[in-house]
């Protein structure tokens, strides 16, 4: 075979392959199973009880569901109700003193709700000043914990809140955690409003880590809203997707690219049954 028909052979490979895999305009950008984060509905928990909250949840198409096991309840009743209503529980969280004082205890949870994920989404620190002190705690318990969790068989995710974006020499807190947690025992969860809040850019953030990015909380901010480092602002400054300041489109395309399988909706704001059903109207609406 001469030098000629190995290039010829190389371009038409090359070619066929990106055909295969290229999104013909028209084709639908939002293509992952409906998912949620129960805290969009704790208001509604509140008022209604959560297997009237559980029946609102089906009823708008979700699949998955993020959150735990609402107090006072076991775990086989729990799962009960899911299961009554097709709902499954990929992912669970927990809070950063659990996963530092039992990280065992952690993955025992988790793994009798059958999850597959374990997030954390706030680093202890005084409100405001996230520092390098706290990035680098949390990378040690990071490590340590999701070691720990991999051991039996979760992946440990940290969730992204928009303070970690504080600068630290060429880059920032959050880089530093990158650079500094093992990717083989620690993986990242972008909520896309928290990103951006703190001064982040979803789509280059998504290019830039790729596969440690293995999951999304999908929000959208209100325009104009005032940002900072603190990782706080009103619930109603959560709005419809598509409404708010971010580009929606673009960091699904850069999730899709990724294949990140597990995307939930979080509204915090206090209308969550007229938003969320409008949102999800708006993610299937979307085309390439």
């Amino acid at each position: 075979m001469n030098k000629m028909t190995v290039l010829l052979l190389a371009f038409i490979f090359l070619n066929l392959n990106n055909s295969t895999f290229a999104q013909e305009p028209g084709e639908p950008l939002y293509t992952a199973e409906l998912g949620v984060q129960m805290y969009t509905f704790r208001n509604i928990i509140q008022e209604r009880g959560y297997e009237a909250t559980l029946d609102i949840v089906q009823e708008m198409g979700f699949k998955y569901i993020e959150g735990g096991i609402p107090q006072g309840m076991e775990t086989a009743e729990f799962l009960k109700l899911l299961a009554k209503r097709g709902l499954e529980i990929p992912s669970t969280g927990t809070g950063f003193n659990q996963l530092r004082d039992n990280p065992q205890a952690v993955a025992d949870a988790a793994n009798a709700l059958g999850a597959k994920y374990v997030m954390n989404a706030w680093i202890n620190h005084e409100t405001g000043n996230f520092n390098f002190l706290n990035a680098s705690e949390a990378v040690e318990v990071f490590n340590r914990a999701g070691k720990v969790l991999k051991e039996n068989g979760l992946t440990f995710m940290y969730h992204v809140h928009g303070y970690e974006f504080v600068p630290h020499r060429e880059g920032t807190l959050l880089d530093y955690m990158m650079a500094n947690t093992n990717p083989e025992y620690v993986s990242f969860q972008m909520d896309v409003l928290w990103t951006h809040f703190g001064g982040g850019n979803p789509e280059y953030l998504l290019q830039k880590y790729g596969n440690r990015w293995v999951s999304l909380h999908l929000k959208d901010l209100r325009k104009g809203t005032l940002k900072d480092h603190t990782g706080l602002t009103s619930g109603d400054n959560d709005v419809i997707l598509g409404t708010g300041e971010l580009n929606i489109p673009g960091i699904l395309r850069e999730a899709n690219k990724l294949g990140i399988a597990y995307i939930f909706i979080e509204d915090e704001s206090s209308d969550p049954l007229f938003q969320v059903p409008e949102s999800i109207k708006y993610l299937r609406g979307l085309q390439y």
